[in-house]
């Protein structure tokens, strides 16, 4: 089985154990798992212990319970946690955790997006874009910013799998192509 078919398993399988706990539980679980995830992606050592078949269950257990104590994670991420160990399967915890985000996302009619601009924009003024935005799409926009001076200008807008990109290079690029072809 490849990773993203296991990891979309174990996702499934804590996230139906999730919904019948409740809504607060199920934002629990996945605020544990974004911390876990987010330690992991911090700390690739540990994630290549996990991947080491050399330490046993036991020990990766051990450093396991150590990072669980950085996290917010309640008995039953931490029992989920401990199923992973035992079946080998703590390496696929970051894609358990984006998957659980997606299906938790799905649930809440959250869309995720990200604005880059060639400028740092304002707080005030990205408010401003998130509130337009979400107007628009009518759903919870979950916006990142970021900034790229390659774009040189304008914006490049990325929300689910849509991108518009509306920057000054995109245009320059354009413009370039159909001068090639003689337009």
């Amino acid at each position: 089985m490849t990773g993203n078919i296991v990891s979309r398993r174990y996702a499934k399988a804590l996230f139906s154990v999730g919904q019948k706990q409740g809504d607060k539980d199920l934002a629990a679980y996945g605020k544990a798992l974004s911390e876990l995830s987010q330690i992991l992606k911090d700390s690739p050592e540990a994630l290549r212990l996990f991947q080491n078949p050399v330490f046993s269950a036991d020990e990766k257990k051990a450093v396991l319970g150590k990072l669980l104590e950085k996290t917010s994670a309640g008995p039953v991420v931490k029992n989920f946690c401990s199923l992973l160990a035992d079946k080998g399967r703590l390496p696929v915890l970051p894609e358990i955790a984006s998957d659980f985000s997606g299906m938790l996302d799905t649930v809440q009619g959250v869309v995720r997006g990200k604005l880059v601009t060639a400028i740092k924009l304002a707080g005030k003024r990205q408010d401003e874009i998130k509130k337009r935005l979400e107007d628009q799409l009518k759903c919870k926009l979950e916006l990142e910013f970021a900034m790229d001076k390659d774009i040189l200008g304008g914006v490049v807008l990325k929300v689910g799998d849509k991108v518009l990109d509306a920057s000054i290079r995109a245009q320059l690029q354009m413009m370039k192509e159909q001068i090639k072809r003689g337009v």
